[in-house]
């Protein structure tokens, strides 16, 4: 069973950190680009960040540059979404999504074949 699993959310206050992990488990992920999205109560989907297969390109959404970075260990079929200068408005659940077809860009969430359930992301004092 193919499957991508989100783990790291939780509680933190503005200005702190977060790591997220996407693991994967069923398939590899060293062929798929990988995408951060995020969804808070009441918006749509927006994809945060995304890398190439390979890890060599990365994009992300201005509202995150500079704060936030993303990377893959292939070896542990897993990546990461390392989330720095935390703010209020970065509260959302975010989840994870593999495709073999797109590359660093972020492409609009139906594009991607496989998600993982999401982890929620509050920052609040």
């Amino acid at each position: 069973q193919l499957q991508l699993v989100e783990s790291g959310g939780g509680l933190v206050q503005p200005g702190g950190s977060l790591r997220l992990s996407c693991a994967a488990s069923g398939f590899t992920l060293d062929y798929y680009a990988i995408g951060w999205f995020r969804q808070a109560p009441g918006k749509e989907r927006e994809g945060v960040s995304c890398i190439s297969n390979s890890g060599g390109s990365t994009n992300y959404a201005d509202s995150v540059k500079g704060r936030f970075t993303i990377s893959r260990d292939n070896a542990k079929n897993t990546v990461y979404l390392q989330m720095n200068s935390l703010k209020p408005e970065d509260t959302a659940v975010y989840y994870c999504a593999a495709d073999f077809r797109v590359g660093y860009v972020c492409y609009p969430p139906y594009v991607y074949d496989y998600w993982g359930q999401g982890t929620q992301v509050t920052v609040s004092s």
